[in-house]
C-alpha cells in the first residue's frame, strides 16, 4: 500500500500510546482513521485533538475482548466511512502473572484483550477488507515478548501467539493484496505498567494492589523507569505507517533485545546439531 492517501483504517487502543501514535501518523499521511477505545473521556480527547489538525477522523467504543462489540465497531466503521483497508489491532493490557497465580479472570482478561481480540478482529475486519478488492493491510502489535520470553507470564504467552498468527496469516493474505506485519515493540513510554487503569468491571479482581516493597515492587519500578525513559510512541507510529508502506513482515522499533533474539535462534539451532547426525529407528 504505498498510496495511503484517502484510505481507511480502524486501530484499536487508540485513545493513548502506541495506539495513538499509529492514528497520529496514519492521520498525518491522509487516512481516514477509525479510534477505537474502552475509555469514553481518553478516546474524546483523542479524537478531538486529531480532528483540531483537520485530519479525517472518528471515535468508537468498544471493549475489544467481547466480539458483539468489536462487530459493532466494525459496523459503526463501515457507517461512517464506507470501506476500511487497514486494520490495526493494538489494543493490549500487560500483566497475567506468572507459574501459580493464573487465575480464571486472569485467564480470561489477558487472553481475551491480547490475543482473542486479536483473532475477533481479523475474523471481522479481513473480510471486508478482502470485499472491495483495493488490498490493504493488517497490522497486529505483539512485543519483544513475543520472540524472546524470559518468564511464563500470561502477557508473554500472548504476544507469541500474536507473532505466530501474523506470519501464518501472511502468506494466506498476500495473493489478495493484503499485507501482514507484526509490531514488536520493545520500551515504549506507554502507560501499560498501570495495568489496572483499563480493566472492565467484569474483570475488576483480576488486578490486586501494586506490590510496595520487596522483588515484585523493584521489578515494577524498573519496568515503570525503562518505559519512562522509552521510545516517543508517535515514533513508533511513523514506523507503522512506513511499515504498511513497505509491507514489512516484521516491524520492530529498535535493535536493543537483538543479542537475545539471536541467542534464542542460537539455541534452536543447537537444538537440531544435536540431531542431525541421529538416524531415526524406522
Amino acid at each position: 500500500m504505498r498510496d495511503l492517501a484517502g484510505k481507511t483504517a480502524f486501530v484499536t487502543g487508540a485513545a493513548s500510546g502506541i495506539g495513538l501514535g499509529i492514528a497520529t501518523a496514519l492521520a498525518q499521511a491522509g487516512v481516514k482513521v477509525m479510534l477505537c477505545d474502552l475509555k469514553a473521556d481518553a478516546l474524546d480527547g483523542a479524537v478531538a485533538g486529531l480532528k483540531a489538525t483537520n485530519a479525517d477522523v472518528d471515535g468508537v467504543l468498544a471493549d475489544v475482548s467481547l466480539k458483539a462489540e468489536l462487530q459493532a465497531a466494525a459496523d459503526a466503521t463501515i457507517a461512517r466511512f464506507g470501506k476500511v483497508h487497514i486494520l490495526v489491532n493494538n489494543a493490549g493490557v500487560g500483566g497475567g502473572g506468572s507459574y501459580g497465580r493464573w487465575t480464571e479472570t486472569v485467564k480470561s482478561w489477558v487472553i481475551g484483550v491480547n490475543l482473542t481480540a486479536v483473532i475477533d478482529g481479523i475474523g471481522i475486519f479481513g473480510p471486508l477488507i478482502e470485499s472491495h478488492g483495493e488490498g490493504g493491510h493488517i497490522v497486529s502489535t505483539a512485543s519483544i515478548a513475543g520472540l524472546i520470553s524470559g518468564g511464563s507470564s500470561l502477557y508473554n504467552v500472548t504476544k507469541y501467539g500474536v507473532v505466530a498468527l501474523s506470519e501464518g496469516l501472511r502468506p494466506e493474505l498476500a495473493p489478495k493484496g493484503i499485507g501482514v506485519s507484526v509490531l514488536c515493540p520493545g520500551f515504549i513510554n506507554t502507560n501499560i505498567a498501570d495495568i489496572g487503569r483499563y480493566v472492565p468491571e467484569r474483570f475488576s479482581d483480576a488486578v490486586g494492589p501494586m506490590p510496595t516493597e520487596g522483588p515484585a515492587a523493584e521489578a515494577v519500578d524498573r519496568l515503570r523507569q525503562a518505559l519512562a525513559a522509552g521510545i516517543d510512541p508517535l515514533y513508533v507510529g511513523e514506523l507503522v505507517r512506513e511499515g504498511i508502506e513497505g509491507d514489512w513482515p516484521y516491524i520492530f522499533t529498535d535493535a536493543q533485545f537483538e543479542p537475545l533474539i539471536e541467542a534464542r535462534f542460537a539455541a534452536i539451532k543447537a537444538g537440531f546439531d544435536r540431531i542431525r547426525d541421529r538416524a531415526p529407528a524406522r
